[in-house]
């Protein structure tokens, strides 16, 4: 309904309700006002002391109630800047200023409310995702072909679904129309819708364009992108950063100078109401506020970029990354090797070798599998199966066939049951899988995994960022690995390696502050004990992203120096607010101090540092040292058509 066709009569109800919500969700803002304007009241109507009593009281119960957190928090051995606020409440109430007593009341309170508006403000892209989650999707009757309303979590590989003009995708799909144009923009951060056709991937918490489309879902909806956004989402909104509370760092010299400059003009001045005016203006509202709100506009930030960083604590690991290393297969490489050649021995054909390296693969999980079985469907091979087969993870396979025992995989592994064998040559970027038949070497597949067209500039962007230490990890030969390593210019190289081997290195680098970048199952370990693990979620496991600090969602390598730059520009921001609260106040504390700001204006001048504060906490919303970060690998701009490298 719009605002025009409600009634003049509903207008006033509908503020009020309005108003009630208000009242309801910052209550001790609301109280605290009621009681200041009952004191301005009775001041003015020259009940001076009925007003103090008031006032007073009300302050001190103020104290009091935070003087209860403050104890905890001081037998938990956490000191405080809340030490300030109680001494700042209590002392003006002592020389008579109620009316400054009820201001710093009015600023504790208000902060708290304005911390939860910014953090509201702040955090949108956040919630967003969890406001648009589907929860109906419309499936055609196997049997009969109407339409039918059913629950997303009800929806199964296999069905065929109907999504209409400006809905989202409830799941990860194909498209069964013969086009369609998504918005994509809470998934990737990219703003211009995408055209997908028939037989492509559609990726659940896209946005229709126009029309209905047709598509058949590959995933259920637990499985899929969105969902495990959102969930990714839930998490990060619950976790707190130790940052949050950095302003405690700061809190025993803070209140130490805050006294002593209050204690020296009581002193100097021989008045009362110095020290009270010096310690309003200590109050440190921005030094709680500040933080949380840098925090969760980083978190928003990322997200809008198509980047889950699950809790603030990461961002604050993120900024102390001094040495990355990368999985191979999937993270700087494209991750879709293809058949280059087959060099077979004499006592094979190309054709057989293949076929028989292919009817092994099928009881395979690594990602070469998929590649060679593609292969030998495309040659159209006939392949065979096995009622026994095994898989040594990251080594390579063994199948029991009709045409004798088959092992295929690393030279090493292959080399158990042949004897030594010469390891065929590679070029730049290839890698070999070797194939024995009956405990004899039979040929070697050669496979291209090409280098993702971003890994340079993602490595340039991040030695920019400080990362003085990059490294190989995989699991793939050493050849292929150094091919790979040489190409980028990764001096560290670590091959052949079991996901032990990789949680070994990490944590035993000297740099300790080591971030892990990977996208497999064989990644999760090392992902869940590096200082921070980044998953490439777009096609990577579910394990991964479980195990994972960051989940890129997008096929972005660049992703990984955006979530770096991220996190400095969040904490540094943070840090800024922190001393801009303390220069601010600590100044102004000099100038009361002189006499020259009463108790009462001191307190309202220090809603001016709040505001100050919480404003450049806000900035932390652009990544980048300098305001914006812009990778290397500059997302192609299109124009009348055409596509141009942009800056």
């Amino acid at each position: 309904m719009s605002a025009s066709s409600i009634s003049p009569g509903a207008r006033p109800a509908h503020g009020i309700r309005r108003l009630a919500e208000l009242v309801a969700s910052y209550a001790l803002v609301a109280t605290t006002l009621a009681v200041l304007a009952a004191v301005l009241v009775l001041h003015w109507t020259g009940q001076e002391q009925a007003a103090r009593w008031v006032g007073s009281a009300f302050a001190l119960a103020m104290a009091a109630y935070t003087a209860v957190g403050m104890a905890r928090d001081l037998l938990r051995g956490h000191w405080g800047v809340d030490v300030l606020a109680v001494t700042a409440v209590v002392s003006t109430v002592a020389v008579g200023e109620y009316l400054a007593a009820l201001v710093v009341v009015l600023m504790l309170t208000g902060g708290e409310a304005l911390e939860e508006y910014a953090g509201d403000r702040a955090g949108r892209e956040l919630r967003s995702l969890l406001e648009r989650a589907p929860q109906l999707a419309h499936r055609t009757h196997p049997g009969t072909g109407e339409l039918e309303d059913v629950p997303v979590a009800s929806i199964r590989p296999g069905d065929r679904l109907v999504v209409r003009p400006a809905e989202v995708l409830p799941v990860d799909g194909t498209l069964v129309s013969e086009q369609a144009t998504l918005d994509e923009s809470s998934l990737t951060g990219e703003s211009l819708p995408v055209t997908r056709h028939h037989g492509e991937s559609v990726i659940s918490g896209s946005l229709n364009g126009g029309w209905a489309i047709e598509m058949v879902a590959t995933l259920p909806a637990a499985e899929s992108q969105y969902q495990r956004i959102v969930a990714l989402v839930a998490e990060a909104q619950d976790r707190r950063a130790p940052l949050v509370r950095m302003a405690d760092r700061y809190a025993v010299p803070f209140t130490a100078v805050s006294l002593i400059i209050a204690a020296a003009a009581w002193a100097w001045s021989g008045d009362a109401g110095r020290f009270a005016a010096v310690l309003v203006l200590a109050t440190p509202c921005p030094l709680l506020i500040a933080p949380p709100v840098a925090f969760l506009a980083g978190m928003g930030r990322a997200s809008h970029s198509g980047i889950i960083i699950r809790g603030g604590d990461v961002l604050e690991r993120l900024a102390d990354v001094r040495a990355v290393a990368f999985d191979k297969t999937g993270t700087v490489t494209v991750g879709h090797p293809s058949l280059v050649e087959v060099r077979a021995e004499p006592s094979h054909t190309g054709e057989e070798v293949l076929r028989l390296a292919a009817s092994a693969e099928q009881y395979s999980s690594h990602v070469l599998a998929g590649s060679v079985i593609e292969a030998a469907h495309e040659a159209g091979l006939v392949l065979e199966s096995s009622h026994e087969a095994q898989e040594r993870a990251t080594h390579g396979v063994t199948a029991r066939l009709p045409s004798g025992e088959v092992v295929i995989g690393k030279r090493s592994y292959v080399a158990e049951w042949t004897g030594p064998i010469q390891a065929v040559s590679l070029s730049s970027g290839e890698l070999a899988v070797y194939v024995a038949v009956d405990s004899a070497y039979v040929g070697a597949l050669v496979l291209r995994d090409e280098i993702r067209d971003d890994a340079r500039s993602t490595l340039r962007d991040l030695a920019g960022l400080g990362v003085q230490e990059t490294m190989l990890l995989t699991g793939d030969a050493q050849a292929t690995a150094d091919h790979v390593a040489a190409d980028l210019g990764i001096a560290e190289v670590l091959a052949e390696c079991l996901p032990e081997d990789k949680v070994r290195v990490v944590e035993r680098h000297p740099l300790r502050n080591v971030m892990m970048v990977g996208d497999g199952v064989n990644d999760a370990p090392v992902l869940a004990s590096a200082h921070v693990g980044v998953a490439m979620g777009a096609r990577g496991s579910t394990a991964a992203s479980e195990s994972a600090d960051v989940v890129v969602m997008t096929d972005d390598l660049s992703k990984v120096a955006l979530a770096v730059s991220i996190g400095q520009r969040t904490v540094s921001v943070s840090r800024q607010s922190i001393w801009l609260g303390i220069g601010l106040s600590v100044g102004l504390m000099v100038v009361a101090a002189f006499g020259f700001i009463p108790a009462i204006v001191g307190a309202l001048v220090q809603e001016l540092v709040d505001l100050a504060s919480i404003g450049n906490s806000l900035r932390a919303r652009t990544a980048g040292r300098k305001g914006s970060f812009r990778p290397s690998a500059v997302l192609a701009k299109t124009v009348d058509g055409t596509k141009v490298s942009g800056g």
